[in-house]
């Protein structure tokens, strides 16, 4: 890019929160006399790093936009119908403007705070209820990463469930239908081998489940080549054989044919891309897992369930939310953190918007244009590879017509998909048009004899017959709920969606400091390219000469996430943070591999680390050893030393997280890692807290070998109330030729491990966000970010120490970008959640909660809020000590306070009736600043948090049936 006479509006100017006046109020108040001296005192003389980093200089937001759109003219946007589980979607306006570029929707968190989250916690209950409507189980999650990782989870899931009770060599073997997308067979591959699953390919017509060596299968409905079979009979044998069915269906085909919950499958898995979320080169786009009512204990992921609230009343909250790896850690059978909450928002108002009947005229519709070509087809002698068929049609063909085919289609920018076995292939979706039908048919050569004709009674097309199994027509309901009925008009969606968002606290009303999860500014400039057709409309299966413009993104992206980490590699296929993980470890392992070191198994875990770190180790095939911390919170030295000297034949990894989770430099850590590479470890470093490191140290420098990047945290890509996430890893050259690769695009190391994400870089759409926020910092502008999140941080730090103790500051007393404050002083009168709700009354989302301490809060302002902001923050935390020192003196009562009835609706205070032994005034407007349009107010009271049955109602049930 050609250097650029810079402009006046520079985007760190916009991003960081406190302005010159500001940052010297606040350096004056803790005690630093420059930026420069708090860097000294914060991070370790020994890794800091002086020189700036070899990223392009920053460009405005203006100039970045316009070299952007030169870029975006490089990607070629062809008719797709490429199909294999991506399709066009046409996403109505209604839901593109208010919800996927409305940042009241794309900056909420994950809604553990249910009375902050009434809004996105009904979306995401519309959207379980869609996925359990249209697969006919009775429980389904609140989204996956993607079809091919859901697969996984099915399979590692009831991998774990058939072999809890055996003795002896496990049960073992998974059948694969030889129909099932190849992305996917490809993530199972990745998937089985670390935990001795053994995967056996081919048709179902050899499916063996003799000899009690089969723990499950799993089918493609329809298959990739557009065949629908009937597979009951198969499966009511493999019932027999104690042996589990996991279909990877297709939601818009289930709303014509017979759902696999309806013929006995034990879980069903895929993709709602196709209901309104953009292809984007293959992503974000959200997974469905369902299963039944046995396994909802087992199910991976995030439920949504109906509870109630303090006062009774109807009220959603997670009702099993399996973070279950930080409760069970090493013995979790997944690693599942980060969801697709926002894209699964998406596909759920898109059936809301449609309704059933909606769905089926799309269905019936893209069904009679591929049925009309199918006739065309075989009336101009081309054989087809299935009699049965909803959306893909499978084109026999030599090799001399397939290059005929193919050339005309590209000339005529059309993209159909051509498997190695030969032949051509290519799917209809909602956005056929007429035009397309004739230019297909001139494509292959053949005549259309079709007039025009008029839509039938259910949407399709009249005079066109159904090319489905007459056994499988079918014939029960779904989207039966109000929900699904009540927002057919553009009027009554946009309200609706409205009336959700207002129920939520996001980035939009005030900061939310929660730590570890880093909720800086999204930047709108960042956000807006994402929903451009040159990025949005392309199919991650195109040819790379038709994406040019994403290649050089990915090509740039790489080259400064290996800079800013110390690497010289990187992959951008992982799709989440514990995908990450996931496939760093996954490339440590290749490598030992490699080696001939195969028995290197054994993975060290700080007892401080992320739950999904010893989840994804276990993954990975690694046995974890736990190492103790000191009282300051970091790693026991001598404790690791003794640990690594027991299992140095043995080790394959330490895994850290640096900053520490504690929210401290800690100043061993090189010793940390020289001391693993002398045993032939690896050290892999979880990227949670690279906000305190970009510019000023980085993982290559403190001595790790690999480390992933949760984008969506410092690189500034939404949590949007859930994910999307992206986990890329970055590496030495040591791992950089087993980086994973791709089974349908060019990506990875020479040594290249197998696919970990369904898409070959994974949710590329949302890598714009990223690109943009390193190209409009540049250098200065990364480094500034950093040293503002740690005068952030420890300016609370400062505000707050005569109030709360500060737990686990580095030697000379400094936090990095985070603090833990301590609240068991006070457990006699206020625990930590009583904290967390209170501070919804003062507008604010809480801290994280109780972790990693039980007892404590642990807070990260980030470099995005000013000094305002901050002080509100460090002023509401003030007056809650306050408060419980009333009750600790006894002035305020013991049970009935604003801190254990927090917090309150406006229901509540404005009701003719106040029986509380404080005012309406203190419960809702503690502070003046709330009087200033600063006031959130919940729309619920507190939740129950119990796990009664009434928390495993997980579809939209009659609100009525849920209030008292």
């Amino acid at each position: 890019m050609p250097a650029l006479t810079p402009r006046f509006d520079q985007f760190q100017d916009r991003h960081l929160g406190p302005d010159a006046g500001e940052t010297a109020d606040m350096l004056a108040t803790i005690n630093a006399s420059s930026m420069a001296e708090l860097m000294d005192q914060t991070v370790p003389a020994n890794i800091r790093d002086h020189k700036d980093l070899d990223v392009a200089p920053a460009i405005s937001e203006y100039y970045y936009l316009q070299h952007l759109k030169g870029i975006a003219k490089r990607n070629k946007v062809m008719r797709s119908f490429i199909g294999m589980g991506y399709y066009n979607t046409v996403t109505p306006s209604v839901i593109l403007r208010n919800v996927f570029c409305n940042p009241g929707w794309y900056t909420q968190y994950t809604p553990y705070q249910a009375e902050i989250a009434q809004g996105r916690l009904e979306s995401l209950l519309n959207y379980q209820t869609m996925v359990s409507d249209l697969t006919a189980m009775p429980v389904a999650n609140a989204s996956l990463l993607d079809e091919g990782t859901a697969a996984a989870e099915a399979m590692s899931m009831f991998f774990s469930v058939r072999n809890k009770r055996v003795k002896g060599e496990p049960v073992s073997v998974f059948l694969v239908s030889d129909l099932v997308l190849p992305q996917t067979i490809a993530v199972l591959e990745t998937r089985a081998e670390p935990l001795g699953i053994k995967i056996e390919v081919g048709p179902v017509s050899e499916f063996d489940f003799s000899g009690g060596r089969v723990f499950g299968m799993l089918l493609q409905y329809p298959g990739a080549n557009g065949q629908v079979e009937d597979y009951r009979e198969l499966v009511a044998e493999a019932e027999k054989a104690e042996v589990f069915t996991i279909v990877a269906a297709d939601l818009l085909a289930l709303t014509l044919l017979t759902p696999p919950g309806e013929w006995g499958a034990s879980a069903v898995v895929g993709n709602t891309q196709r209901f309104g979320v953009p292809m984007g080169f293959g992503g974000p786009h959200a997974a469905y897992f369902a299963t039944t009512d046995k396994y909802k204990r087992q199910i991976p992921g995030r439920i949504i369930g109906v509870s109630q609230d303090r006062h009774g009343d109807y009220a959603l909250r997670m009702a099993l939310q399996t973070r279950e790896q930080h409760i069970r850690r090493e013995k979790a059978t997944s690693n599942i953190c980060t969801a697709q909450a926002l894209l699964a928002n998406m596909a759920g108002f898109y059936a809301a918007y449609h309704g059933a009947e909606g769905l089926i005229a799309i269905a019936k519709r893209t069904h009679h244009f591929t049925v009309m070509l199918a006739n065309a087809l075989t009336q101009g002698g081309f054989t087809l590879g299935a009699d049965h068929y909803f959306d893909t049609l499978h084109v026999e063909a030599s090799p001399e017509k397939v290059a005929e085919v193919r050339s005309r289609a590209e000339t005529e920018g059309y993209n159909f998909f051509y498997p190695e076995e030969g032949g051509i292939r290519l799917s209809f979706d909602e956005s056929v048009a007429t035009s397309d039908l004739f230019a297909v048919c001139r494509i292959f050569g053949v005549e259309l004899d079709y007039q025009g004709a008029e839509l039938d009674s259910l949407g399709g097309i009249q005079g066109v017959n159904d090319q489905l199994p007459t056994s499988l027509i079918r014939t029960s309901d779904f989207l039966t709920h109000p929900n699904f009925k009540d927002h057919r008009t553009e009027t009554k969606m946009m309200r609706y969606l409205k009336r959700l968002e207002n129920k939520d606290l996001s980035l939009v009303h005030s900061m939310i400091p929660l730590g570890s999860c880093t909720m800086k500014l999204n930047a709108a400039t960042q956000l807006i390219p994402v929903s451009w057709s040159e990025f949005a409309d392309i199919h991650p299966f195109a040819p790379i000469e038709q994406a040019q413009g994403y290649k050089l993104i990915f090509s740039e992206l790489e080259k400064d996430l290996a800079e800013i980490c110390g690497f010289t590699a990187c992959s951008l296929q992982p799709n989440s943070g514990a995908s990450g993980e996931y496939a760093g470890l996954m490339v440590i392992r290749a490598y030992h591999r490699d080696r001939g070191d195969e028995h290197r198994d054994v993975a060290i875990i700080p007892e401080s680390a992320h739950g999904t770190n010893p989840a994804s180790a276990v993954m990975a095939g690694m046995r974890v050893v736990v190492v103790k911390s000191d009282e300051a919170g970091n790693i026991d030295i001598e404790d690791l030393k003794e640990k690594v000297a027991e299992h140095k034949d043995k080790l394959a990894a330490l895994m850290i997280t640096y900053p520490s989770t504690y929210g401290v430099f800690e100043t061993g850590v090189v010793e940390i890692c020289e001391t693993v590479h002398a045993a032939g470890g690896m050290v892999y470093m979880d990227g949670a807290n690279m906000n305190a490191q970009v510019g000023l140290t980085s993982p290559g420098r403190i001595g790790a070998d690999v480390c992933h990047l949760n984008l969506h945290k410092t690189f500034a890509i939404p949590h949007g109330g859930g994910g999307p996430g992206m986990g890329p890893i970055c590496c030495n050259e040591a791992l950089a030729p087993f980086l994973p690769g791709h089974p349908l695009q060019e990506t990875g190391g020479l040594k290249a491990t197998k696919a970990v994400s369904a898409a070959p870089w994974g949710s590329a759409s949302i890598l714009l966000i990223s690109y943009a926020y390193i190209k409009m910092l540049g250098a200065k502008g990364l480094k500034a970010a950093s040293e503002y999140a740690i005068l952030n941080a420890n300016y609370i730090a400062k505000r707050i120490e005569n109030h709360y103790d500060v737990l686990f500051q580095g030697e000379q007393g400094r936090s990095a970008h985070e603090l833990i404050i301590d609240l068991r002083p006070f457990k006699s009168v206020m625990s930590a959640g009583d904290l967390a709700k209170r501070l919804i009354d003062y507008g604010f989302h809480a801290p994280t909660l109780s972790w990693p301490v039980a007892g404590t809060v642990m807070i990260e302002p980030t470099e995005s809020e000013g000094k305002e902001e901050l002080d509100r923050f460090c002023d509401a935390l003030i007056a809650i000590r306050a408060e419980a020192d009333a009750i600790a003196r006894g002035e305020a009562d013991a049970e009935d306070n604003v801190l254990k009835n927090a917090p309150h609706t406006i229901a509540e205070v404005t009701a003719d009736e106040w029986t509380h032994a404080y005012s309406r005034e203190q419960a809702a407007y503690p502070l003046a600043y709330l009087r200033q349009g600063l006031k959130f107010w919940p729309s619920v009271g507190r939740v129950d948090d119990g796990y009664g049955d009434r928390n495993f109602v997980c579809t939209c049930p009659p609100m009525e049936a849920y209030s008292e």
